[in-house]
C-alpha cells in the first residue's frame, strides 16, 4: 500500500478528547474516528490488525475444537424475558420495537439464541460435548463509554459457548478455553493475569478474566505476590484488621453534637474508625436495605448485589432514609425492625465499637453484635485492599491495574433449564445441558496492546498483529537513483507477498519519520544517497534504536528472517 493512497491522516496534535495513550495514538495515527460517544469507525490501518486478531483467535478456537457460525444481532426480546436476563442488564440493553410492535433487542450477548439453536439441535448424550462460537457485532448501551476502544457501546466480540452432558464435561471445556486464550494472547505480543472475577450479569458459578496489568487500565486487580491468589476488586477478599480482643461493656449513650460522619465521630470520641460501625442504606429492586460495616471498611456494591439477589441496587436517598424513620447520621441497627439488615461480616471481629443511637446527635459507646443487634444477613460484603491479608495464605496483599481482555464463565444449567435445553443420557434419563461461556474483545485488545506496546513517539506493534510488517522509507525521492530503487524493492517485496506500507509521499525526512515511529510499523526499510552510495539500505527496527546496513541484493532475504522470528 502506497500512504499516498492511504485512507485516514496523521495528526500531530494532541487530540483532547483522548483520556488513554491507546486513545490518543490510534486518533493520532488516523486509525480510528468517532462516529458517536462509544461507537467507532476503523480506518483500513486499524482494521488490518483487528482482522490479524481476528484470525489469531479463530486459529485457536478451531484448534481446541470450536466449530464457528453466526447468529443474529436481533433477538426477540422475548427471549431474554424468558431467562430474566433483561432485568439482568437493564438499561445496558438497547431494545427497539418492529413495525408490527414486536420487541426486539441488539445483543450484548448471544447466551439465549445460542442455548435455543442447540434445544433444537441436540437430543441425546451422543450430541455432546459442542464448542460453538461467532466472532460477532454486540452493543451495550454503557452509561460512560471512556478510554476509545476500551469501553464502547458497539463492539467486535468472539464469543464461544460449551455445552456439556456434566460437571467434569464442563471443567475440561473451560480448561480447553484456558489454554486456548493463554495461546491467543502469547500470539498478540501481550503478557495478560488470569483473574478471579465476578459474573455480573452473564450469571453463572465460576468466572475468570484475563487482564493486561497496565496503569492506564480501568481495573484494579488485588494480588498475593507470595501464594499467587488474583481477583478483580469485584470479587477479591481478604483477611480483616481484627481489633483488640476486649471483654464487652455496657452500652453507654454519649452525644455528638453535629457529628454525623465516621470520621467526624471517632476525631471526636478519639477512637480509631476500626472501632465504629457504618450504616450504608440501599434501595435493592425497590426495598431499603440496613446494611452495617465496621467503620474503616468500604462496602462493595457487587458483593452486596450477589449477596442480596437483587437487579437493581443503588444508594438510598436522604429522602427515602428520613421517609423510613431512620435518622441519618446517628442509625445503628439496635432496635430496627421492619428493615432487612445485612452486615460485614467485619462486625464480628472485635466488641465495645461506636455505632449510632438512632436519635439526633447521640451514639453508643460498647455496641457488641450478637449482643445488642440481630442481622438478616452477615456476609463479606467488603472492599478488599492492597495491605490487608490474603485469603489464601494470610500474606500481604498488593494491588495493580490492568484492561480486561477476555472473560470466562461456568454458567451451568441456568439457562438450558430456562430454556429447556435438555439431553437423554444413556439410561434415557432427560437432564439440562451443563454450559461455559467464553469471550474476547476484538477492539478492547487491540487497544491494549497499545497500552502496553508504545514509547513517547507512537505505537510499537508486536509483529503478529501489525498492520503491515515493513515501511519503506525512501528519502529525498527527487533523486532519480533513490526513486527507482525504491520502486523496484517495492515490487520484489510485493511479489514475495510481504506486508508493505510505501512512504511514496515527497515529505522531508522528519516527517516520513515522525509519522513511521507514530504508525508503529515493526520494521522500516530506510534508502537515501548516502546508503545507495554503498549500494545498502538501512533497516530499523521499531523496538530497538540499533539500525543495520543491509546490501541491496540482501534486503529481501534479511527482511524474511526478521519476519519469521
Amino acid at each position: 500500500m502506497r500512504i499516498s493512497k492511504l485512507f485516514g491522516k496523521t495528526q500531530r496534535e494532541m487530540p483532547a478528547e483522548a483520556d488513554t495513550i491507546s486513545h490518543q495514538l490510534l486518533l493520532r495515527a488516523g486509525m480510528i474516528h468517532q462516529v458517536a460517544a462509544g461507537v467507532y469507525s476503523y480506518l483500513p490501518l486499524a482494521w488490518r490488525a483487528l482482522k490479524k486478531i481476528e484470525n489469531i483467535i479463530r486459529e485457536e478456537m478451531d484448534t481446541a475444537g470450536g466449530q464457528e457460525l453466526m447468529m443474529p444481532v436481533l433477538q426477540p426480546l422475548e427471549l431474554w424475558q424468558e431467562t430474566g436476563r433483561d432485568l439482568a442488564f437493564g438499561k445496558g440493553l438497547f431494545t427497539l420495537s418492529d413495525r408490527r410492535d414486536r420487541k426486539l433487542a441488539l445483543g450484548p450477548t448471544h447466551e439465549e439464541v445460542i442455548t435455543q439453536l442447540v434445544r433444537y439441535n441436540v437430543q441425546s448424550y451422543r450430541d455432546l460435548p459442542l464448542l460453538l462460537y461467532q466472532i460477532q457485532t454486540k452493543f451495550r448501551d454503557e452509561p460512560r463509554p471512556r478510554a476509545g476502544l476500551i469501553r464502547v457501546r458497539e463492539f467486535t466480540m468472539k464469543d464461544l459457548y460449551s455445552f456439556d452432558v456434566d460437571e467434569e464435561g464442563l471443567n475440561q471445556s473451560y480448561n480447553k478455553m484456558l489454554q486456548a486464550y493463554h495461546n491467543i494472547y502469547s500470539r498478540c505480543g501481550l503478557p495478560a493475569l488470569l483473574v478471579e472475577a465476578d459474573s455480573g450479569a452473564i450469571g453463572g458459578k465460576d468466572s475468570h478474566e484475563f487482564m493486561a496489568i497496565t496503569e492506564s487500565g480501568e481495573d484494579e486487580i488485588i494480588y498475593c505476590p507470595d501464594c499467587q491468589y488474583t481477583a478483580n476488586t469485584d470479587k477479591a477478599q481478604s483477611i480483616k484488621y481484627k481489633t483488640d480482643s476486649e471483654k464487652p461493656l455496657p452500652l453507654e449513650e454519649v452525644a455528638t453534637p453535629g457529628f454525623t460522619t465516621i470520621e467526624q465521630v471517632s476525631d471526636f470520641l478519639k477512637v480509631p474508625q476500626s472501632h465504629t460501625l457504618k450504616a450504608v442504606f440501599y434501595i435493592a429492586d425497590g426495598k431499603l436495605v440496613f446494611v452495617v460495616i465496621r467503620g474503616d471498611i468500604e462496602v462493595n456494591e457487587v458483593k452486596l448485589k450477589n449477596t442480596l439477589h437483587c437487579i437493581d441496587l443503588r444508594l438510598a436517598s436522604e429522602v427515602e432514609v428520613i421517609d423510613a424513620g431512620i435518622v441519618a447520621g446517628s442509625a445503628s441497627p439496635i432496635g430496627i425492625s421492619g428493615i432487612k439488615i445485612v452486615a460485614d461480616d467485619s462486625i464480628t471481629s472485635g466488641a465495645n465499637f461506636i455505632a449510632g443511637a438512632n436519635k439526633p446527635d447521640t451514639h453508643l459507646r460498647n455496641v457488641d453484635y450478637p449482643r445488642d443487634f440481630k442481622t438478616d444477613i452477615v456476609a463479606d460484603i467488603a472492599q478488599a485492599h492492597a495491605g490487608e491479608g490474603c485469603p489464601n495464605c494470610g500474606g500481604k496483599l498488593s494491588s495493580t491495574h490492568g484492561i480486561e481482555v477476555g472473560h470466562i464463565f461456568k454458567l451451568g444449567t441456568f439457562l438450558s433449564e430456562k430454556l429447556g435445553a435438555f439431553f437423554i443420557d444413556p439410561n434415557g434419563v432427560s437432564h439440562p445441558i451443563v454450559m461455559g461461556c467464553y469471550g474476547i474483545g476484538l477492539g478492547r485488545l487491540l487497544a491494549a496492546a497499545i497500552e502496553l506496546n508504545h514509547d513517547d513517539k507512537g505505537i510499537i506493534w508486536p509483529l503478529a498483529i501489525a498492520p503491515y510488517h515493513i515501511y519503506l522509507c525512501p528519502l529525498y525521492l527527487e533523486n532519480p537513483q533513490v526513486a527507482t530503487t525504491a520502486e523496484n524493492l517495492f515490487a520484489d517485496l510485493k511479489a514475495e507477498c510481504l506486508e508493505v506500507l510505501f512512504d511514496d509521499r515527497q515529505e522531508s525526512p522528519g516527517v516520513k519519520f515522525n509519522d513511521a515511529d507514530l504508525l508503529g510499523i515493526p520494521i522500516r526499510v530506510i534508502i537515501s544517497p548516502r546508503t545507495l552510495e554503498k549500494n545498502s539500505v538501512e533497516i530499523k527496527r521499531r523496538s530497538v534504536k540499533e539500525t543495520e546496513l543491509v546490501p541491496l541484493e540482501e534486503i529481501v532475504t534479511r527482511l524474511k528472517e526478521l519476519i519469521r522470528v
